[in-house]
C-alpha cells in the first residue's frame, strides 16, 4: 500500500483524527480539564473521521471492488477533519474575544436554569483552560486539523490524476 493512495491518506486522516481525540481525553481526564461546550464540537466530526477513515481505509484496502470508493472515502474523511478544524477556529477565536460565541457557554458564568447545582463545574467556552506559547487547545487543533485536511485533499487530488 503506497503513501499517496487514497485510502492509506484515509487510514492516515483518521488515526490523526484518533490521536487529537485521545489527546482531547487525556486532557480531560488526566490533566482533569474539563471541555466546554465548543470543545465537545470539535471532537463528533474527529470520531467520525477516526471511523470512517480507519475502518472505510482499511476495507477498500482489503477489497478490490472497493477500489472506486477510495477518493471520495479520503475526501469525506478531510472534510470532516476539516470540520473539526473550522470549528476550532471559531472557538480560538471566542477565547480570544475576537467574535461572540453561543451564549449558553460565554460571558458571565452563572445563569438562570430553574436548578441549582453549585457542585456542578461551569466550563466557559471563552476562556481558555491551558495554553503553550500563547495557542490554546483549541488553536492547537485549528492548526493541525486544517494543515492536516489540506495535505489530505492535496494527495488525494494528485492520486485521482495519477489514474
Amino acid at each position: 500500500m503506497r503513501r499517496d493512495h487514497p485510502e492509506t491518506v484515509a487510514i492516515g486522516l483518521g488515526a490523526l483524527s484518533a490521536l487529537l481525540l485521545l489527546g482531547a481525553l487525556g486532557f480531560q481526564y488526566v490533566a482533569r480539564l474539563p471541555p466546554c461546550e465548543m470543545c465537545l464540537w470539535q471532537r463528533w466530526p474527529h470520531l467520525a473521521a477516526a471511523i470512517l477513515g480507519i475502518l472505510g481505509g482499511w476495507a477498500v484496502s482489503r477489497t478490490v471492488r472497493l477500489r472506486r470508493l477510495a477518493a471520495p472515502l479520503a475526501f469525506v474523511t478531510a472534510l470532516l477533519v476539516a470540520i473539526s478544524g473550522v470549528i476550532a477556529v471559531y472557538h480560538a477565536g471566542v477565547e480570544w474575544h475576537w467574535w461572540p460565541g453561543p451564549s449558553r457557554c460565554t460571558g458571565a458564568a452563572f445563569k438562570i436554569s430553574g436548578t441549582l447545582d453549585l457542585n456542578a463545574p461551569v466550563v466557559m467556552c471563552d476562556h481558555a483552560a491551558w495554553r503553550l506559547f500563547g495557542l490554546s487547545l483549541a488553536g492547537y487543533n485549528a492548526i493541525i486539523s486544517l494543515g492536516a485536511a489540506i495535505v489530505g485533499f492535496v494527495l488525494t487530488y494528485r492520486s485521482r490524476r495519477a489514474v
